[in-house]
């Protein structure tokens, strides 16, 4: 029988603004494949690694993602390795005394300026929080002259007082707080070399992370670094200030002040990193929805999620395992297999239902090791920046089921608010309050290197990173809130591991919101923007 044309009219109408509907069968199949142990860990410049971008290439190309100008699905870029070798030193001399910190129990470092052998004594200065911040009327160097010198800083912010209780976002971390904005700014102030003081409370994750990561072969983007980075725990750093005759809480008090100038230690410390350096191509792995308005179609929305995790430790307690530890393999399940592999389902239905702007789905290399892949995206664009709509992140998803609301941190910036907002609603569920950025979030995940360039982007629902279980969980919300918290002691471990009992309905309705935030970002007449007085927004595209 045929239908009235109103009718059909109608009927098409419906159809066509029906947002693809991710499938939970996919997801799980691709998110126990990649955190499998075959897969080792994901590691950069690994064996697991590549098999990674192998399997992610092929589903890429079974989804019926369009390749690259190239034909491949693969964008390449140059890394540089470092690991210190077991021959690498930090000694102190300070009040007389030699102090040797043990490397992973004390102090963990290595060099970045990929550079087999690094060898300087100099003297030591305590430079706070090290933040040049212009906005904030704040300088921590006050034009010293830092060059040759060991840095040693806080990490974190200045904290906000009743005076000043906005003052560097309040509460809320910035990416002056971050390590790598530190170890960017002494690199700009030319200092021999960078240690951060760790606490848990001012890092945001406890010793074993830096520890973990420092045991690791490290990456950089090939080109300058500093010849010497680390972190320094806060017990030793507390005795060797008290050896040059300094009180480190005396010092963090004066650092809370605008009228901070940075504080020469009566010591001095000797210096030699030797290290395996090796020089290694790694792959970004990104396929295409063509748009398929005329003009439209120029612009592209672009979903990411880093490929990468910690890899196999294969050498134990020299490489971040710990000693007569069985399982060498950090699997990276939720971080971040489940953001690769919702891609992967998100594509398979996205191909069926092509937007009026092209969507490009990209799985960055190297987010593990400071951000690498997506970096260097952003400074060898498959699209031009200035005609990419936005970056949606997925990564370290949730594991535990539904909820009744969906984590937006970051989209307050920009206009993605509003169009998250409208797409929550058509949903269902609400947006999760915005609450204190206490561990700088926005500033952990491949999200940000598009937003330094210019381009309105976040990470989406990522109840992990709330890290305090805030989500308003549609079954058993107190026990469900709890098993979130609990990953805590998983992240960036060996434990953190894929298990089949997961519910993952919470994890395909994430997927589906970013989904249907692309298509309306996507199929939105208008570009999105920064607010007025972001940041961000003084970027151009």
């Amino acid at each position: 029988m045929r239908l009235p044309f109103v009718l059909a009219a109608s009927l098409f109408s419906t159809a066509a603004l029906a947002q693809p509907l991710v499938a939970e069968a996919p997801l799980r199949a691709h998110l126990s494949f990649l955190a499998d142990d075959l897969l080792e860990g994901r590691g950069t410049g690994q064996r697991g690694g590549d098999l990674a971008v192998r399997y992610l290439e092929t589903q890429a190309a079974v989804a019926g993602l369009q390749p690259l100008k190239d034909g491949t699905y693969r964008q390449a870029l140059t890394i540089v390795g470092s690991k210190a070798l077991p021959s690498s030193t930090v000694t102190f001399s300070a009040g007389g005394k030699t102090l040797s910190p043990a490397f992973g129990q004390d102090i963990v470092f290595g060099a970045a300026n990929g550079q087999q052998k690094v060898a300087f004594d100099a003297p030591v200065v305590f430079a706070g929080y090290g933040i040049r911040a212009p906005e904030e009327n704040w300088d921590d160097f006050k034009g010293a002259d830092l060059k040759g010198k060991l840095v040693i800083m806080m990490v974190n912010d200045p904290q906000p007082t009743i005076a000043e209780p906005n003052r560097f976002a309040g509460k809320s971390l910035t990416y002056y707080g971050r390590w790598v904005y530190k170890y960017e700014e002494a690199l700009r102030q030319g200092a021999a070399g960078v240690l951060l003081i760790h606490t848990t409370a001012s890092a945001s994750y406890p010793w074993s992370v830096p520890a973990n990561g420092f045991g690791h072969e490290r990456f950089n983007l090939a080109g300058a670094g500093n010849a010497m980075e680390g972190w320094l725990q806060e017990d030793m750093a507390r005795t060797l200030f008290q050896q040059a005759g300094q009180d480190l809480d005396a010092l963090r008090a004066q650092a809370e002040t605008r009228a901070f100038r940075p504080v020469p230690l009566n010591a001095t410390v000797k210096v030699a990193v030797n290290s395996q350096i090796r020089s290694i191509e790694q792959f970004n792995v990104a396929g295409i929805v063509p748009g398929t308005d005329p003009t439209l179609k120029d612009e592209a929305v672009i979903y990411s999620a880093h490929w990468d995790h910690l890899g196999k430790d294969d050498e134990g307690n020299s490489q971040g395992g710990k000693q007569g530890q069985s399982d060498h393999i950090y699997n990276g399940a939720i971080d971040n297999a489940s953001g690769a592999a919702a891609l992967l389902a998100m594509a398979q239905v996205a191909v069926k239902q092509p937007a009026r702007r092209t969507q490009i789905f990209l799985w960055p290399a190297g987010e593990e090791t400071g951000m690498l892949g997506s970096t260097a995206y952003t400074r060898k664009p498959l699209w031009p920046l200035a005609k990419t709509a936005a970056d949606l992140n997925l990564d370290s998803m949730n594991f535990v089921g539904k909820t009744h609301d969906i984590g937006v941190a970051g989209a307050e910036r920009s206009s993605l608010y509003a169009s998250a907002a409208k797409v929550a609603k058509r949903m269902g569920l609400r947006l999760a309050p915005t609450i204190p950025d206490l561990s700088g979030a926005f500033y952990r995940a491949d999200h940000f290197a598009f937003a330094k360039a210019g381009v309105p982007a976040f990470n989406v629902g990522s109840a992990v990173f709330s890290g305090d279980g805030s989500f308003d969980f549609v079954k058993e919300p107190k026990a469900s809130g709890a098993r979130l918290v609990a990953f805590k002691k998983d992240y960036h471990q060996v434990t953190d591991e894929y298990h089949p009992s997961w519910d993952l309905s919470g994890m395909v309705q994430q997927a589906q919101f970013t989904l249907n935030l692309g298509y309306e970002v996507a199929n939105d007449k208008n570009l999105p923007t920064w607010n007025k007085g972001e940041a961000f927004g003084k970027v151009k595209r």
